[in-house]
C-alpha cells in the first residue's frame, strides 16, 4: 500500500453561520483501502462527505489528493479528480433504464447520436467487474430493482468515471440482511481492486466486515482514525458516544 494517502484532509473547519459544524478534522483515505466514517447524528460526517465531494466549500484546513494540494469547488471538479459520491438518495431516475442511469448527464455520442451500444457494453462490463450477478438485463428500468439492486447501479454509476475515490453514504441503511452482505461484497471489491473506499455507517458489524481503518467524528472533531483490526465494537461505541476512550488512551 502506498504510503501517501489518496484523500488526506489535515484540519478542516466548516461553519454555517455561527454554528461550527466541523472544527480541526483530520481524514485520510488509502488506495486499496476500506475506511469506515463513523459517528452519532449531529457529528458532522454528512458536512465532511459534502466538503469532499465539492458540495460545501472550506472555511480553513488543507485538501490533499495525491500529495498535491486541491480545492474542488462542485462535485463535477471533484469528479474531475476521481472522487465520486454516492448519497444515501442514491439520486437515480426509475422512469430510466440501468444504462441510462449510469451515463446520465455524461452520455457517450457518436457524432450528433447517442452511442447507445457503447454504453450498453461499459455498464455490462463494469456490473461484470464487480461480480455483479442479480440484475439480468441493464435495460432494466430502475423502478424494477430492489433496493440492494439499486445500490449496485449507484456504485457501479461512481465507478464507471476512472474514480480514485468513492464515498458511499449508509450504502446497506434500508437494505434486508442478504442485500447488505451483496453491497458489502461489492464494498469490499472495490478496495481490492486498488480503490480508496470512504463508508459512513451506523453499523457496527458492516464497519468491522470490511473496513481497514476506522475515522471517529465526535461533535465535529475527528476523535480517532485507528486500524479496525486494532479496536473493538465496545471501543467504537465509545468514541462515537463519549468522544473518548480510557483503554486507548484518548480522553477527548
Amino acid at each position: 500500500m502506498s504510503q501517501t494517502p489518496v484523500l488526506d484532509l489535515r484540519g478542516i473547519d466548516k461553519s454555517f453561520g455561527p454554528v461550527r459544524v466541523l472544527q480541526q478534522v483530520d481524514f485520510t483515505a488509502y488506495a486499496g483501502e476500506v475506511t469506515a466514517l463513523v459517528g452519532d447524528n449531529g457529528a458532522g460526517k454528512t458536512t465532511l462527505v459534502k466538503c469532499i465531494g465539492g458540495i460545501h466549500s472550506l472555511d480553513g484546513g488543507d485538501y490533499l489528493f495525491d500529495g498535491r494540494p486541491v480545492r474542488p469547488s462542485s462535485p463535477r471538479e471533484a469528479a474531475g479528480l476521481g472522487i465520486e459520491v454516492v448519497h444515501q438518495d442514491l439520486a437515480l431516475a426509475d422512469n430510466l433504464d440501468i444504462v441510462q442511469n449510469m451515463f446520465l448527464g455524461r452520455e457517450r455520442r457518436r457524432g450528433i447520436v447517442l452511442d447507445e451500444t457503447a454504453m450498453e457494453e461499459l455498464a455490462r462490463r463494469t456490473l461484470a467487474e464487480l461480480s455483479v450477478r442479480t440484475i439480468g438485463s441493464v435495460r432494466r428500468k430502475v423502478s424494477e430493482l430492489s433496493g440492494g439492486q439499486r445500490q449496485t447501479v449507484a456504485i457501479a454509476r461512481a465507478v464507471l468515471w476512472d474514480s480514485r475515490v468513492v464515498v458511499l453514504d449508509e450504502p446497506s441503511a434500508a437494505l434486508g440482511v442478504a442485500q447488505t452482505q451483496q453491497v458489502l461484497e461489492i464494498v469490499r471489491r472495490l478496495a481490492d481492486q486498488g480503490l480508496a473506499v470512504v463508508l459512513i455507517s451506523h453499523n457496527m458489524n458492516d464497519v468491522f466486515a470490511v473496513s481497514d481503518r476506522v475515522a471517529a467524528l465526535y461533535l465535529g472533531r475527528t476523535v480517532a482514525q485507528v486500524r479496525t483490526a486494532d479496536v473493538t465494537h465496545a471501543q467504537v461505541v465509545e468514541l462515537i458516544t463519549a468522544g473518548r476512550s480510557e483503554s486507548l488512551g484518548i480522553r477527548g
